[in-house]
């Protein structure tokens, strides 16, 4: 570690922190992250040691510079986030959470539900808090919806649609290598789209699941070998209620994204919808009859806003958080969609 980072660290006493992976996501969060100043960022890793430098040049002047995730894990940290290709996510949350570090990792934690079963029992295991960054629900207006669905002011929910579009697609190659990746338009969107309805509906037990999957225009196999670029899931939920999942890179939209959730219920609905084919603002509103009233509606600066909450526990609380068993529905579900459950 630099001497600028030690002197840093004995004057401050707050949880110390790495980073590895900054492209364009990792990038955000360490922004967010030097913003919020409730961590030392002490280290940075990239394979790209100039995107590192530049990095840690605008966010954390000081910090340490590698591109081994060894030599990070080395740095006496307290947190580590993970902003890696998705199927590397895995194995650096472990190895982290091994050494006793905390870990906030990009979707998704795991590429499987096995995978992900694994890396939660290691956070169990070692008694470190262990969080994805499934950013939506943290969006203005999102929390007041769920409190919606669950306070019983829609009455009985019966119907959900969701839906993610981004009209170009991913803009890294890897996002297009299977191996990398672990999979296609699901894996990148419709995940987002799994947890927030699995969050806002509190994890209902799941009786059924229904997909279909397409590349360029083709209808995919069950289990599919190959990555998917649209997607359409129905769920049945023991709690009577029916969603409906769809999720695309590269859809004709007339816009760069459509992003909308809606929960339907017996005395009214809770809406999101992205405005203008932004993938940044939205509204959020509480629709009853033929009328309907804003909750929310941006700009909202809510990109780093769940990676902030996370170091603000580390400062309190680095324990497992049980919330963490959650996420293994979530890869369970995902693994549905690809007919592998």
């Amino acid at each position: 570690m630099s001497s600028v980072a030690s002197a840093i660290g004995a004057a401050t006493g707050r949880p110390r922190v790495g980073l590895i992976g900054v492209g364009w996501i990792g990038a955000n969060r360490l922004k967010a992250l030097a913003a919020a100043r409730t961590t030392q960022i002490v280290c940075i890793a990239d394979r790209s040691r100039e995107a590192a430098e530049r990095a840690a040049r605008e966010n954390a002047p000081g910090a340490r510079v590698t591109e081994s995730l060894r030599e990070l894990l080395e740095q006496n940290l307290d947190g580590l986030v993970i902003a890696t290709p998705s199927a590397q996510h895995a194995g650096q949350a472990e190895a982290a959470l091994e050494q006793g570090i905390a870990v906030f990792c990009q979707k998704p934690l795991a590429c499987t539900s096995g995978e992900a079963r694994r890396v939660i029992e290691a956070a169990r295991r070692y008694d470190r808090l262990l969080s994805v960054d499934f950013c939506y629900r943290t969006l203005a207006g999102v929390p007041e919806m769920a409190r919606l669905v669950r306070n019983g002011d829609l009455g009985e929910i019966y119907a959900a649609d969701l839906v993610f579009h981004n009209a170009y697609g991913p803009d890294k190659p890897w996002f297009y290598e299977l191996s990398q990746s672990g999979g296609g338009c699901v894996m990148d969107l419709g995940i987002h789209l799994i947890d927030l309805l699995l969050w806002v509906l509190a994890y209902p037990p799941v009786e059924a699941v229904r997909s279909r999957l397409h590349c360029g225009g083709r209808l995919l196999p069950t289990r599919p070998c190959e990555l998917e670029d649209h997607a359409v899931a129905e769920i049945q939920f023991a709690s009577g209620t029916t969603a409906r999942i769809a999720c695309s890179w590269g859809l004709p939209a007339g816009r760069d994204a459509v992003i909308e959730a809606a929960f339907y219920g017996t005395r009214g609905a809770a809406t999101l919808r992205n405005v203008d084919g932004s993938f940044y603002d939205f509204v959020v509103e509480h629709c009853v009859g033929t009328s309907r009233r804003t909750l929310a509606q941006g700009p909202d600066a809510w990109g780093g806003r769940m990676v902030c909450s996370w170091a603000e526990a580390l400062e309190t609380d680095r324990s497992f958080d049980p919330a963490a068993e959650r996420l293994h529905q979530v890869a369970t579900l995902v693994d549905a969609i690809y007919g592998r459950a």
